[in-house]
C-alpha cells in the first residue's frame, strides 16, 4: 500500500522540477543586447537567438534548438554594415577617433649598405710581353702608390729584340735621309715608324723611347709604372716569377671616392629615385654622418636576398670608409604635398582590402573601403581614395566594431529573401 503512494509522489516531484527549470531558464536568458541602445520608438523587424544567431524569425517566439526566447534585432544604422553603440559602451570599449587632414607627407627609408670601391677608379697592371720579373718595387698588398711610380721591372727577350730592331731602323732612316731616290728614303722612314709602333703597343712610353734613341742601347728590362694614385688591393707578383702576356700582376684602386650599395626591398623601389639625398651613418662613430646622393639604381635583384641595390657616391677623405664595410643608410623619400592623411592604426588590412570605420556621430560608425599610399615615419598614411577631408575615423577598438558589423551583415544576408530565378519557358527548348 505504501509503495503505491510513493510512486505518484516521486512522479509529481520530477514534473515540478522540470517545469521550474524551464521557467527559470526562460527568465535567466530574457535580456537585451548590452552593446546597442534601444529607444521606445524603434521597432524590431526580426528576431534571433542569442545562442544560435543563424536562427532568424519574423516574429517573437522560442528557439527551436534551445527553447530560449528570441531577442529582437534593431536596424539603427540604416546600413547593412553600420554599427550603432551608446556612448557609455563606446567609452568602455576605448573607442578613439581622429580627423582626416591634409598635410605634407614623406617617407624615409632606413636600411643597410656595403662600402665598395669605385669601379671607374680601378686599374689592372699586366704585361703585354712574355718575360720574368727582375725587380719588384711594390712588395705588399695595401701599399699606397702615386701616379707614375715604378711598380716592377720585367726582362723579356722579345722586348730586347724589338728595341734592337728599332735602333737599326733609326740608324738606317738617318743614313738614307739624303738619298737621291725619294722612295728609298720614304721606305726607311716607314720601317722606323713600324718599329716604334711595335714598342708603343708593348707599353713603352714616349719618354722611354726618347731615352733609347739618345743612349743607342737596348735596355734589358721593361719598367711598369702606376697609372694613377691609389692603394694596391691585389698583388700576384713575386721576384723572379715568369709572367705571360695579359696576366694580371697588380690591382690598384683609388679610394678617394667611394661607393655605398644600399640594400632595398622590392616594395621600397617605387619611392627611391636617382638624385635623392642619403645619409651614411658609421656604426663605430656615434654622431658621425656622411652625406651623398643616389647616383644609380641597379636594374637587377639578388636571387638570395631578393633585394635591389642603390649606389650612393660620396668623397672619402682620410680613407675613413673602407671596402666591404657595413654602414647604416637613411634615404630621404619624395615629399607629397597636401596629401590626405590619417593615422596608420586606423586601417584594418585584411591583405585583400583596407577598411576604416568612419564616425558619423550619435554613436554611429560606418565601415569604408579605402586605398592607401605612402606611410611616413610619424605614423601617418596617405589616403588615395575612400575618405574626404574633415571626416572622423576610428583609431582604436576597430576590431570590435568590425566584428559587430560583420555579424549584422551576416544576419541581413541570411534573412534576405532568396532571389527568384526567371522561369524557363519549356516551349523554347523545342524550338
Amino acid at each position: 500500500m505504501k509503495q503505491k503512494i510513493v510512486i505518484p509522489i516521486v512522479l509529481l516531484a520530477i514534473l515540478g522540477f522540470t517545469i521550474g527549470g524551464y521557467l527559470l531558464g526562460r527568465h535567466s536568458h530574457d535580456f537585451p543586447p548590452d552593446t546597442v541602445t534601444v529607444s521606445e520608438n524603434e521597432e524590431a523587424h526580426q528576431w534571433t537567438c542569442s545562442m544560435h544567431p543563424f536562427i532568424i524569425r519574423d516574429k517573437p517566439g522560442l528557439c527551436p534548438i534551445c527553447a530560449m526566447d528570441l531577442v529582437p534585432v534593431y536596424d539603427k544604422s540604416g546600413d547593412g554594415g553600420g554599427v550603432t553603440i551608446d556612448p557609455a559602451t563606446s567609452q568602455n570599449m576605448g573607442v578613439r577617433i581622429a580627423p582626416v587632414m591634409r598635410q605634407d607627407i614623406s617617407r624615409s627609408i632606413k636600411t643597410v649598405g656595403v662600402v665598395t670601391a669605385d669601379e671607374s677608379r680601378q686599374s689592372s697592371i699586366n704585361s703585354k710581353v712574355e718575360g720574368w720579373i727582375e725587380k719588384l718595387y711594390v712588395d705588399q698588398t695595401g701599399k699606397p702608390v702615386r701616379k707614375g711610380a715604378p711598380l716592377l721591372e720585367i726582362y723579356s727577350p722579345d722586348l730586347v729584340s724589338a728595341q734592337q730592331e728599332y735602333l737599326l731602323a733609326l740608324r738606317n732612316s738617318e743614313r738614307l735621309a739624303d738619298n737621291p731616290y725619294p722612295e728609298i728614303a720614304q721606305g726607311a722612314q716607314r720601317l722606323r715608324a713600324a718599329a716604334r709602333t711595335r714598342l708603343k703597343y708593348w707599353d713603352i712610353s714616349d719618354k722611354q723611347i726618347s731615352t733609347l734613341e739618345q743612349s743607342g742601347e737596348a735596355r734589358k728590362t721593361l719598367t711598369l709604372y702606376s697609372p694613377s694614385n691609389g692603394i694596391v688591393m691585389m698583388k700576384n707578383a713575386l721576384p723572379g716569377m715568369r709572367v705571360m702576356p695579359g696576366e694580371e700582376l697588380l690591382q690598384i684602386t683609388d679610394l678617394s671616392k667611394i661607393w655605398v650599395d644600399a640594400q632595398l626591398y622590392e616594395y621600397q623601389l617605387p619611392v627611391v629615385q636617382v638624385g635623392q639625398n642619403a645619409e651614411i651613418i658609421l656604426p663605430y662613430s656615434i654622431g658621425k654622418v656622411l652625406r651623398g646622393k643616389i647616383a644609380y639604381i641597379y636594374p637587377n635583384l639578388s636571387g638570395e636576398t631578393r633585394t635591389a641595390r642603390a649606389r650612393i657616391e660620396l668623397p672619402n677623405p682620410g680613407l675613413e670608409l673602407k671596402p666591404e664595410m657595413y654602414v647604416d643608410v637613411n634615404i630621404a623619400g619624395v615629399q607629397q604635398s597636401a596629401a590626405l592623411v590619417i593615422p596608420t592604426e586606423a586601417i584594418l588590412d585584411s591583405g585583400e582590402q583596407q577598411t576604416v570605420f568612419v564616425a558619423l556621430g550619435e554613436g554611429r560608425f560606418e565601415p569604408r573601403i579605402v586605398r592607401s599610399g605612402v606611410k611616413d615615419d610619424s605614423g601617418n598614411v596617405e589616403i588615395l581614395d575612400g575618405l574626404q577631408e574633415g571626416e572622423q575615423v576610428v583609431i582604436s577598438a576597430q576590431f570590435m566594431l568590425d566584428s559587430e558589423s560583420r555579424l549584422r551583415e551576416a544576419l541581413q544576408k541570411m534573412s534576405a529573401p532568396p532571389e527568384e530565378k526567371p522561369k524557363e519557358n519549356l516551349d523554347d527548348l523545342f524550338k
